[in-house]
């Protein structure tokens, strides 16, 4: 299957590495900045490989190589047009989070890609972390029983040299702020796993420290949901002098799971009134990962391939992409009004949030 990478920042080595371990082959690679294309070619040693072709134009990429995948990992203010102009193409899509920056987006692309036939899949890869599939097994299972509440905390370090390599960053037109960039991959673990469905959720959200951005470096909510449970998140890029945890937690009357770790990775806390040998297996599960995005990439990419060629819905479509965006923006929404924000969030957008005050 033809595959090319567009955006080659600081996430894109996952993805040319998922590439590599599902045997894709890789036609083209596309930067506005060719150095960024030479770095990631590079570290996954394939610097030397003529076959893959280097642009600095998207679109023209499209044309000339006809990827029948492709993955988006530009600054998060581009996905949505980059995703509109490939499944125009009909070109199959991964989006990296969030896979658009207002709900009106994250609609036409669902609304596109079905009238096209196209697969789109939102990159929350953390859904395919060891200790996350086994939480989600025994709450398919019903292990929990009734859920009480969850909770997700990510907390994170990020400073001025992070910001400062990609002037997009903090910005509402490019990017949003802790919730939107770096905790919507666990703000889509506690949505889905605590049934999806929202009444309402109260949130606050302030620049402490980072004062040089636009956007929120703390954010914490309250989530109504609608089967009875609460949930929390707190999410931020302020913990020194490093990333801390990403840790999420699910309590039911019969069981209690925390998943801890630097990004949801580890199983540190599990018990159910009724054990089995398998749970056995899952005290004290590690998974070890070189950094913060985790090893889910290279499954979450074998899902679309095959939901590409067996005619399927990716595990992770763009329907739960655009739940994750659609919390974090009725957060933002809420702190820009003071009040807690029903469900469904039907239009907001990051630039709702320009001239908000956030301390």
């Amino acid at each position: 299957m033809k595959y090319a990478l567009i955006g080659c920042g600081r996430i894109s080595t996952n993805h040319i590495k998922a590439a590599v371990n599902n045997d894709l082959e890789i036609v083209a690679v596309c930067d506005v900045l060719p150095e960024h294309m030479e770095t990631v070619l590079a570290k996954n040693g394939l610097e030397s490989a003529s076959s893959i072709k280097r642009y600095t134009d998207y679109r023209r990429m499209v044309v000339e190589c006809k990827p029948e995948l492709v993955s988006i990992a530009t600054e998060s203010g581009l996905h949505a047009e980059v995703a509109l102009f490939c499944i125009e193409q009909g070109i199959h899509v991964i989006i990296e989070k969030p896979m658009a920056m207002s709900l009106s987006d994250a609609d036409e692309i669902i609304k596109r890609s079905e009238e096209k036939g196209v697969k789109v899949s939102a990159c929350h890869q953390n859904r395919f972390n060891v200790a996350v599939q086994q939480m989600r097994e025994a709450l398919e299972q019903n292990r929990f029983g009734k859920l009480s509440h969850g909770s997700i905390h990510v907390r994170w370090n990020r400073n001025e040299d992070y910001y400062t390599q990609a002037p997009w960053r903090g910005t509402w037109a490019q990017d949003g702020g802790a919730l939107m960039n770096q905790c919507i991959h666990g703000i889509d673990l506690l949505r889905w796993m605590m049934g999806d469905e929202i009444e309402e959720v109260y949130g606050q959200t302030r620049q402490q420290f980072h004062h040089y951005l636009e956007a929120e470096d703390i954010g914490m909510a309250v989530v109504k949901f609608k089967n009875g449970a609460i949930g929390t998140i707190e999410g931020t890029t302020n913990v020194y002098p490093k990333n801390l945890e990403e840790t999420l937690y699910l309590f039911g009357e019969k069981g209690t799971v925390k998943i801890g770790g630097t990004s949801t990775n580890n199983i540190d806390v599990w018990d159910f009134s009724e054990e089995t040998e398998s749970d056995l297996k899952n005290k004290g599960l590690e998974e070890a990962t070189s950094n913060v995005y985790g090893n889910g990439h290279t499954s979450l990419f074998s899902d679309v391939i095959d939901a590409i060629k067996n005619d399927r819905k990716p595990y992770v479509d763009a329907y739960a992409g655009r739940r994750a965006l659609e919390l974090v923006l009725a957060i933002y929404k809420s702190q820009k009004t003071g009040t807690p924000v029903r469900f469904p969030l039907k239009k907001f957008s990051t630039s709702d949030m320009v001239n908000c005050s956030l301390r």
